[in-house]
């Protein structure tokens, strides 16, 4: 049965969704089955990975819903062993419409039920709010990655996060943990990103990735090419920052790469 990972911080433009499609290419890269669902009404996780919004007959929204079926969403990428859940804007309006229906937190967790056999791993965009979407992907995951941007007010907010997570595990899902927290937009010659790295480490002791990401531009590049930055430019900082976590984040879950 696939692991499923949500990738979330309610603070947005920390890096989350670049987090989200390098991560889960360069898992795909080393020989592993894996999907990305893509549950943020900005779709860019979509985008991201070549697809078009505007072309996607059935996404998370009707997964989330109850008028489609995990098989009838997921979409088969052009890069290695990465599927995908598409998003598109009618997910914006799906917190009010879960309001109004049964089992309103279990709704992806049932939609992901029937297809979890068929991956290794299973990684959640999530938006960047605790709202209904969020705690529905929190409730339908076995651990959760938090990117923290490596400025000022990176831990801003944090605590309001870890608190959503610890309501969840004690409402709804008693075994969600953090995976790991991955420091993003990393520049080591700065005190303060030293400044941030120490103290995220004294909140989150081992947890915190060896790898770290970098400012990059073919990293930020990637995405307007439709493609996750090893396929983009194999040989970038970014690329290698990514191919260095996807190595950790195996070696934590005791498997090894087989590509």
């Amino acid at each position: 049965m696939g692991k499923t990972i949500a990738i979330v911080n309610q603070k947005g433009g920390v890096g989350k969704t670049t987090a989200a499609v390098n991560l889960a290419a360069s898992i795909g890269q080393k020989g592993y089955r894996t999907l990305l669902v893509d549950v943020d009404p900005q779709g860019n996780s979509t985008s991201g990975l070549g697809c078009n919004k505007k072309e996607v007959k059935n996404s998370t929204y009707d997964l989330i819903i109850g008028t489609a079926q995990a098989k009838d969403t997921v979409i088969k990428t052009k890069f290695k062993n990465l599927d995908l859940f598409p998003s598109d804007m009618n997910l914006a309006g799906a917190e009010i419409e879960l309001a109004g229906l049964d089992n309103r937190t279990e709704r992806i967790k049932a939609a992901l039920a029937p297809i979890k056999d068929d991956y290794d791993f299973i990684f959640l965009d999530c938006p960047p709010s605790l709202g209904l979407i969020t705690v529905n992907a929190l409730n339908a995951v076995d651990t959760v990655i938090v990117p923290i941007q490596c400025e000022y007010y990176a831990l801003e907010g944090l605590s309001q996060l870890m608190n959503t997570i610890r309501q969840v595990k004690r409402l709804y899902n008693p075994l969600i943990e953090i995976e790991g927290i991955l420091l993003t937009m990393y520049d080591g010659r700065l005190n303060l990103t030293q400044q941030v790295v120490a103290e995220v480490k004294r909140f989150f002791p081992q947890k915190v990735y060896a790898a770290v990401i970098p400012r990059n531009v073919r990293l930020s590049e990637a995405p307007s090419f439709g493609m996750p930055v090893c396929y983009y430019d194999k040989s970038s900082k970014g690329s290698k920052a990514f191919d260095d976590l996807a190595t950790e984040f195996l070696l934590k879950n005791n498997k090894k790469a087989n590509a």
